[in-house]
């Protein structure tokens, strides 16, 4: 782990760079840790929802048909998470981190909302199996990402662009409705988001080294926390679209 990046270690003391060693394998410790505990209170809210009548009605209208549409205020859970990242990745540095750690525990919890419909989709054990599978791919994505030598900026910039592609492609799926588009746009997904993982990865531990400053980790910590745990469900979801049994 200490064989980070030479490009940017490079003229530190060696006390002064095994300093910043210690302190980023605390850094993304932590990192992971919020990326953790965000996904488990995402995956309680969703189970609670999905799970009990009353929550589920404050949320969601359920027709004779199994047809699932947002109430108010659904829609208003569906769409705030949206802010939340825009105030996260852009007013994060005039923020306290009791501010930045509360905005994030209420990102989790309103995605949480989101994922309910899904558990009513697809069974369970199909949840349950294609999360190991989000979560092996993720680890082994990670690892790389963190370990690997070679600059992954130009991946990284291929794949936003191709995210943006598909995003776009998926809204016009939204009215064509083809079975055949939607299954190559969710291979593409998890394609994207794979990559995405291990560039994420790298890109937060050399923003790290690289302006290591212990005033502002732990906020950097929670917004390194965001772009692994968006990495991770979209990559499940994509996933689970490909490999989930529907009930």
């Amino acid at each position: 782990m200490a064989d980070y990046d030479n490009r940017v270690v490079r003229g530190r003391s060696a006390a002064d760079a095994g300093v910043v060693d210690a302190g980023l394998r605390a850094y993304m410790l932590r990192v992971y840790n919020y990326m953790l505990m965000g996904l488990a209170l995402s995956g309680a809210t969703a189970y609670l929802i999905a799970n009990s009548q009353t929550a589920a009605a404050l949320f969601f209208h359920q027709d004779g048909l199994g047809r699932v549409s947002p109430t108010i205020l659904g829609f208003a859970a569906l769409l705030s998470p949206f802010g939340f990242i825009l105030a996260l990745n852009f007013g994060i540095q005039r923020m306290s981190l009791g501010t930045v750690q509360m905005l994030f525990w209420a990102f989790s919890a309103l995605m949480g909302v989101s994922l309910a419909p899904w558990l009513w989709v697809y069974t369970g054990g199909s949840v349950a199996h294609v999360f190991f599978i989000t979560s092996a791919t993720f680890g082994a994505m990670s690892l790389w990402g963190y370990t690997t030598k070679s600059d992954l900026t130009g991946m990284g910039t291929f794949l936003v662009m191709g995210l943006f592609g598909l995003i776009i492609a998926m809204l016009v799926n939204f009215f064509l409705q083809s079975a055949m588009m939607n299954w190559v746009l969710s291979v593409i997904g998890v394609l994207i988001f794979t990559g995405l993982t291990a560039f994420d990865t790298q890109r937060i531990k050399e923003t790290y080294v690289a302006s290591y400053d212990g005033t502002t980790a732990g906020k950097m910590a929670v917004r390194g926390a965001l772009s692994l745990y968006l990495d991770f469900l979209n990559l499940f979801l994509f996933l689970l679209r490909l490999l989930g049994n529907r009930r």
